[in-house]
C-alpha cells in the first residue's frame, strides 16, 4: 500500500479499528452504577442498572432491589459512570512545559525526536480517560506522519484527528503549527499543492492574544474571498474546517465563510456568539490557556502582565456564559501543549472554568463528550452512554460532588464492556504499537 493510499484510508479504518473492537467473549452482565452521567447534559441519574451484551449497552434502567438480583452483577454503586472524554484542541508535538529552552528545542526537533513525545502525550490523555483528541497541527505534519505509520499495526486506544499542517499568512502568527502560501500563490493553490490526506483542515486567521494589553485585537490574516474559496473546496472534499481566530473581525469572517468551528475566540464579541448559534458553528474556547499564562507569569515576567491575563480570562468566561445562554455548540478543548497547559490533566482544569462560568457538572461533561464527538464526527461510537452504543465508559470512585477532580485518578476505563488492561497496568503506551 502506498503512503497516499494509506493516508486516504486513515480516518475510516483507524477509527473503526479502535471503536469496532467488540468483545470476543460476548459476555452478558449488569453493572449497578451509583450515579450515571450519560453525556447528554441532562440530569444525573442515581442507582442505575446498565446491561452489557457483546460489548454494547443493551439497556439502562432504574435499579430495583426486588428484581435486580442477577448473579452476574458488577457492583459499582459507590462510583460514577460517565462517557470517555474528548479534548477537541491539542498539540501533540508540543509539551506544556514552561521551560522556554525545552519548548524551542521541540519546535525545531526532527520527527525521530518527536515521535516518542507524541506517544507520551497520548499516554497522558488515555490515563485521564480521554479517548479522542483533535490536534491543532504542527509545522511539518509530524502527527499526521505518525498516524500514517501506524497503518498495519495495532492502534492505540486514543483516536486522533489532525489537519497535518495548518495554513497561515507569511509573516503572521502560525509558523510553529503550519505553512504559508508561496510567493504569487493563493491560499487555495497552497491547499491544493500540499494536498494533505486528511478530513480536517486548519486555518489561522488572527494573531495571538496580547498578554500585556487587555482585549487587544489583530487584523485578519486572509481576505473573506480567500477564506470562502478554501472552505468551499475543503467541504467538497468532505473535510471539516477549524479556524484559529480571536477578535471580532477575524471571527466574523470565518463564520460567514462557512467554517465548522472557531478555535479560541477571545474578544470576539456578543454578535459573533449569536452568529455562531444561528449558523450552528462550534466553539472551542480553550479558556484554560489564559489561566495557565497567569500561573506561569513568574517564568515569563517580561511577556506576561498578570493583571491583563486575569482580565482576559474574566472576559472569556463572560463570553462562555453568554454562549451557553444563546445555545452555541461548545466543545471542550484545552490547547494542551501551550505554555503551562499539560496533556491530559488540563481537561479537568478546563472543566472547572466552565463550571465557574455557570455550567452545571452535567452540561460541562456534555461539552467534553457528546459535543466533542459531534464536532469530530464520531458520535456513532463516542459521546454518550445509551442503548446500542459500544460499552465504552469511565468509572470514577466517589460521588458527582467530587467531579471533575476525581477524573485525574479514575478507577477504571471500560472498552467494549471490559476493563482496559492498559489503564495503569501497562504504563508504556509504546507497547500498543508493537
Amino acid at each position: 500500500m502506498s503512503e497516499a493510499q494509506s493516508s486516504q484510508l486513515h480516518y475510516s479504518d483507524y477509527k473503526n479499528n479502535i471503536y469496532n473492537r467488540i468483545s470476543m467473549s460476548h459476555n452478558t452482565y449488569d453493572i449497578k452504577a451509583g450515579w450515571l452521567i450519560d453525556g447528554s447534559g441532562g440530569p444525573i441519574r442515581k442507582n442505575q442498572i446498565i446491561s452489557i451484551k457483546a460489548g454494547c449497552i443493551a439497556d439502562i434502567r432504574d435499579a430495583n432491589p426486588e428484581n435486580d438480583k442477577s448473579s452476574n452483577l458488577k457492583d459499582l454503586s459507590r462510583h460514577v459512570i460517565l462517557p470517555p472524554l474528548i479534548d477537541s484542541h491539542v498539540h501533540l508535538c508540543m509539551s506544556g512545559s514552561v521551560d522556554h529552552r525545552l519548548r524551542e528545542k521541540q519546535l525545531a526537533a526532527a520527527y525521530d525526536e518527536l515521535e516518542p513525545v507524541i506517544v507520551e502525550h497520548l499516554r497522558h490523555h488515555f490515563s485521564h480517560g480521554i479517548l479522542a483528541v483533535r490536534d491543532g497541527g504542527d509545522r511539518l505534519g509530524f502527527v499526521l506522519r505518525y498516524l500514517r505509520e501506524q497503518q498495519g499495526s495495532a492502534p492505540g486506544p486514543v483516536l486522533v484527528h489532525t489537519p497535518g499542517i495548518a495554513y497561515h499568512r507569511k509573516g503572521r502568527y502560525g509558523s510553529l503549527i503550519g505553512a504559508y502560501p508561496l510567493e504569487n500563490e493563493s491560499l487555495l493553490q497552497a491547499f491544493n499543492r500540499l494536498n494533505q490526506k486528511t478530513k480536517l483542515v486548519k486555518l489561522v486567521n488572527s494573531g495571538l492574544n496580547s498578554l500585556t494589553h487587555v482585549g487587544a485585537q489583530t487584523d485578519p490574516q486572509f481576505t473573506a474571498e480567500q477564506l470562502r474559496e478554501l472552505i468551499s473546496q475543503a467541504k467538497e472534499k468532505g473535510c471539516s474546517v477549524m479556524v484559529h481566530a480571536n477578535g471580532e473581525l477575524p471571527v466574523k469572517m470565518a463564520i460567514e465563510a462557512g467554517c465548522d468551528s472557531i478555535e479560541h475566540g477571545f474578544f470576539m464579541g456578543r454578535e459573533n456568539v449569536e452568529l455562531m448559534a444561528e449558523k450552528g458553528v462550534f466553539w472551542v474556547p480553550t479558556t484554560c490557556t489564559m489561566k495557565a499564562f497567569a500561573d506561569s507569569a513568574e517564568f515569563y515576567s517580561k511577556m506576561i502582565d498578570s493583571e491583563v491575563v486575569e482580565k482576559n480570562l474574566a472576559l472569556q468566561l463572560e463570553q462562555l456564559a453568554y454562549a451557553k445562554k444563546c445555545g452555541v455548540n461548545i466543545a471542550l478543548g484545552t490547547d494542551s501543549g501551550s505554555i503551562g497547559v499539560l496533556h491530559g490533566e488540563s481537561l479537568v482544569e478546563e472543566m472547572k472554568l466552565f463550571m465557574k462560568a455557570g455550567f452545571s457538572l452535567s452540561r460541562t461533561i456534555n461539552c467534553a463528550t457528546e459535543c466533542g464527538a459531534k464536532l469530530l464526527g464520531i458520535d456513532d461510537r463516542l459521546g454518550m452512554i445509551s442503548r446500542g452504543k459500544p460499552a465504552n465508559f469511565l468509572v470514577a470512585r466517589g460521588t458527582p460532588a467530587q467531579l471533575p477532580r476525581k477524573l485525574t485518578y479514575l478507577e477504571a476505563i471500560y472498552l467494549d464492556g471490559e476493563p482496559s488492561p492498559l489503564y495503569r497496568r501497562d504504563p508504556d503506551y509504546t507497547s500498543l504499537r508493537k
